[in-house]
């Protein structure tokens, strides 16, 4: 396997805010209590007149990004994924993204890997409500260097985008020179046996997964899936056709998610064995981050028993 380095995510989005805070004066950032966790804090004290702290207030946080934006500001709303969805949803369906303002929410905390603060806070749905709503741009990344370039992207993006990260940090898979694009899919690793198709932090463990299929003889085709909204429909479709079999792996509920995606784009173009990764229709406990993970399967030996068995399959 692999040694991975880790890194914060969201120290990336950070970091990345705080310098795209000099470069664009109509940047505008809000946060609803948690600006230490989401990392706004740093812009907040560069550039205090463009941050603003609503308290324990997301839904009043979200109508006022949508105000912003509204008034020409590139608004960009953070809190933790549990907060910056389900709570606020009603928001930002008919105040963000029915008129299609130009608004970035970018949520840390999301997924099981929140650990011990427990099924409360264990956002599992986000990304499946998100990609529901028209207009609606939604991204993944992988790791803190796609984060870095992901920020950058949708802040010269026109229109609404939910951007997805966790808390803790995860496998450093790209480095400050690799490139970035909505919507499109990255290959991270050739093969022509069957297909994983991971998003965010899983994405480590299906390239995992992959080297010791190889040393199977089994070659494992990896399918970086950063964007699920607009989703990479012909690199789907390509690795169906190449492979003839499909892994998808994901931080997040198999209904609604990067499966749901890549399973409705088999169905209507090629339909192939696939074999689904995520977490089973359930909440989640309290509990630590690999703890957790190896509960739900989210782990480098699922990935590769699944895809042995979906490759049996063709």
């Amino acid at each position: 396997m692999t040694e991975w380095e880790s890194r914060h995510c969201r120290e990336a989005y950070g970091k990345t805010l705080l310098r795209l805070g000099g470069e664009m004066e109509d940047i505008v950032v809000l946060d609803a209590d948690l600006s230490g966790s989401t990392r706004t804090g740093w812009f907040g004290k560069e550039y205090p007149h463009r941050f603003f702290n609503f308290g324990v207030a997301e839904q009043n946080m979200m109508s006022a990004a949508a105000g912003f934006a509204a008034t020409g500001k590139i608004a960009i709303v953070s809190t933790f994924a549990m907060f910056a969805t389900g709570r606020v949803y009603d928001q930002i369906r008919q105040s963000i993204v029915y008129p299609g303002f130009n608004v970035k929410i970018v949520a840390t905390h999301a997924g099981i890997t929140v650990g011990g603060d427990g099924a409360s806070h264990q956002m599992n749905e986000d990304v499946g409500l998100m990609r529901l709503l028209p207009n609606m741009t939604v991204i993944v990344p992988a790791d803190y260097w796609e984060t870095a370039k992901a920020v950058e992207a949708i802040a010269q993006f026109n229109g609404p985008v939910y951007l997805r990260m966790g808390r803790a940090p995860v496998p450093v898979i790209f480095d400050e020179n690799m490139k970035f694009k909505i919507g499109k899919a990255r290959k991270v690793r050739d093969g022509n046996d069957l297909t994983i198709i991971a998003m965010g932090q899983m994405v480590a463990r299906a390239l995992d997964a992959a080297e010791s299929l190889a040393k199977e003889g089994l070659q494992a085709r990896v399918i970086n899936m950063s964007t699920i909204k607009p989703l990479d429909e012909a690199a789907i479709i390509k690795a169906a056709r190449d492979t003839g079999a499909i892994v998808t792996v994901e931080e997040h509920s198999m209904i609604g998610g990067l499966s749901s995606a890549v399973a409705e784009v088999l169905v209507a173009w090629d339909p192939v064995p696939m074999c689904k990764i995520g977490i089973p229709d359930v909440f989640g406990q309290s509990g630590g981050c690999r703890e957790l993970l190896a509960k739900y399967g989210l782990t480098t030996e699922n990935i590769i028993n699944c895809a042995k068995r979906v490759h049996a399959r063709k």
